[in-house]
């Protein structure tokens, strides 16, 4: 596993103002929809990878208190904000944090240990083999049947949404986000296993439009 990854908010702003600009994403509509196709239920474990400050993962963790949510990210600062956005909760939500890569989440959980996994905001940061890669781990440690729910930015259909999506592409650099914007991701989730993929859900955003997609693990 190697430690090198894009921060946050790339070269757009410090990870602490990832929260203030994440909003301008339509971030409760998109999120609540996420929560909703990962359909918590009581005993799953539920891991969001990519977790970053934490708001996705508490939100599980709310909509389903007897489950076991799981947040994995690199970067140490944002976890420490996740644990401390966790410790302002009330009424409680009790997540599991973990510093890991996406493509190392067998080491950090077990094979086939995981009901569903969650992402956001995170392939559009990383070169299409790492997104490769992430996706493969990601159906590693699910089990038959286990569910899968990205949000992030994929295909931009107007000239509206890929002039907004230049924000995105100026912070995190054009080769790594190109792919997302020409709608790579369907594919490569059915190229890491996954069947039943489709995408869900397109909300348009001040930065780009971003997909819900899912998909199973057959």
């Amino acid at each position: 596993m190697s430690d090198d990854f894009t921060p946050a908010l790339g070269r757009l702003a410090p990870t602490r103002f990832y929260d203030p600009v994440v909003a301008l994403t339509r971030e409760r509509r998109w999120r609540s929809s996420v929560v909703m196709y990962a359909s918590p239920r009581p005993g799953e474990t539920i891991v969001d990878v990519g977790c970053g400050t934490g708001t996705l993962a508490l939100l599980l963790a709310r909509a389903e208190p007897r489950a076991t949510i799981v947040g994995v990210d690199p970067d140490p600062s944002v976890l420490a904000a996740a644990e401390r956005k966790a410790a302002a909760d009330r009424p409680g939500a009790t997540v599991r944090w973990e510093r890991g890569m996406g493509d190392a989440l067998v080491s950090l959980l077990g094979t086939g240990s995981v009901d569903t996994a969650v992402s956001s905001l995170v392939l559009h940061q990383c070169p299409v083999p790492v997104k490769r890669a992430i996706l493969a781990s990601m159906h590693a440690v699910l089990r038959p049947g286990g569910r899968l729910v990205v949000a992030d930015y994929g295909l931009q259909r107007t000239r509206l949404m890929r002039l907004a999506f230049r924000t995105v592409q100026l912070a995190d650099g054009r080769a790594d986000t190109q792919p997302n914007a020409d709608g790579v991701l369907p594919e490569l989730i059915a190229g890491a296993g996954f069947g039943d993929v489709r995408e869900a859900e397109v909300v348009p955003t001040v930065t780009g439009s971003i997909s819900l997609y899912v998909a199973r693990r057959p």
